[in-house]
């Protein structure tokens, strides 16, 4: 039976080599993918806040990490929109 230490010992630097190029890999993807989502976000957000009167410029405090997007969501749900009171 094998014991840790064996286990261990039958381990080779090639895979540790492999292991650690799969990982950089996986990082990068994981990076490309959050970088498109975040993108897709402020794209979305700079329409909501163009169409409501304000700067679209506004959706970039959504990058503002932990909070961004809940200042956002507070701009948009409390704040007076100048597309509405221009209609008047």
């Amino acid at each position: 039976m094998l014991d840790a230490l064996s286990i261990l010992a039958l381990a080779r630097p090639e895979d540790d080599a492999a292991a650690a190029g799969m990982l950089a890999g996986f990082a990068c993807v994981y990076f490309i993918f959050i970088a498109v989502v975040m993108a897709f976000l402020i794209f979305c957000l700079w329409r909501i806040f163009t169409k409501a009167g304000y700067s679209g410029a506004m959706a970039l405090i959504a990058l503002i990490p932990g909070l961004g997007g809940l200042i956002c969501l507070c701009i948009l749900a409390f704040g007076n929109w100048p597309a509405l009171q221009n209609r008047g």
